[in-house]
């Protein structure tokens, strides 16, 4: 029976090999400029999206060969690994609760809000199956060969954190596109490493599945995208420091409840 280990795989090589497969995208989306896409940004990261994947099957079949890539890439629906159907709650609900609990503090604050909000369902309904696989070549090479590595050698947070800190800089050449500066770009790093963290919790809570990873983090953008703004003020970016605090808070939240260790061995659980 095929069996497939993490002990001989290297995040190392992985993360080098992103890296080199984004440069020449990197140097494109420079050139080439598309407006009006979603979350505005640059063309070429719906195609940096992929690249984790092309580095998870390039490496696992030097690794494993043929039958390597196929259980890697059967991994994109394995839901069946969700024993506890509970964790579906926060699969689908945490991602939106965080949105509302956003908006709410900007409400707080007084901040300037869309009044009006048209939500286009049927676009949105394309961009959600866009944004699945756009999800599915990040976490399928994130989450399916370079969480469970570094979980061999270190804590699920240190591995969150690595992959977290990776995963932020794979975006810092889409960000400085857009025109945002230092500031904007530690509030993101924040923030992206928070999500990383939230990933990985649920991601070991669920049997080590995926198709977890990939669902939330598809929720996740598509939360992005439905949040209330107009043609010229998105408040998601235009306020960074509460968008991504809050993220980070509901990590942290995590890490008490679950443990730095594994972020699976629930504080308050009876025995």
């Amino acid at each position: 029976m095929y069996t497939s280990t993490s002990s001989n795989k290297s995040p190392l090589k992985f993360f080098l090999m992103v890296f080199a497969l984004n440069i020449p995208l990197w140097v494109i989306g420079t050139m080439v400029k598309v407006k009006g896409l979603p979350l505005d940004v640059p063309v070429t990261d719906f195609i940096a999206a992929f690249t984790p994947l092309i580095a998870a099957c390039i490496l696992v079949y030097k690794e494993e060969g043929t039958l390597g890539i196929k259980t890697l890439l059967k991994r994109i629906f394995d839901f069946s690994r969700i024993r506890q159907k509970i964790w579906y709650l926060p699969l689908i609900l945490l991602m939106p609760i965080i949105y509302l609990v956003i908006y709410g503090v900007m409400q707080l604050f007084r901040l300037p809000l869309p009044v009006e909000v048209e939500i286009p369902f049927l676009k949105n309904a394309v961009i959600s199956v866009a944004f699945f696989l756009l999800a599915t070549g990040e976490e399928v090479g994130w989450s399916g060969y370079a969480v469970d590595a570094l979980q061999e050698r270190w804590s699920a947070l240190t591995t969150a954190i690595i992959v977290g800190l990776v995963w932020a800089i794979c975006h810092y050449p889409s960000i400085i596109q857009q025109g945002h500066g230092l500031i904007w770009i530690l509030w993101a790093t924040l923030g992206t490493v928070a999500m990383r963290i939230l990933i990985v919790w649920l991601y070991n809570n669920t049997g080590k599945s995926v198709f977890v990873c990939i669902l939330f983090h598809t929720i996740a953008n598509i939360g992005r995208i439905l949040f209330p703004k107009d043609q010229t003020h998105n408040p998601l970016f235009d306020y960074p420091d509460i968008h991504y605090s809050i993220i980070a808070i509901a990590s942290v939240i995590v890490i008490f409840l679950w443990g730095s260790k594994t972020l699976a061995r629930y504080r308050y659980r009876y025995t």
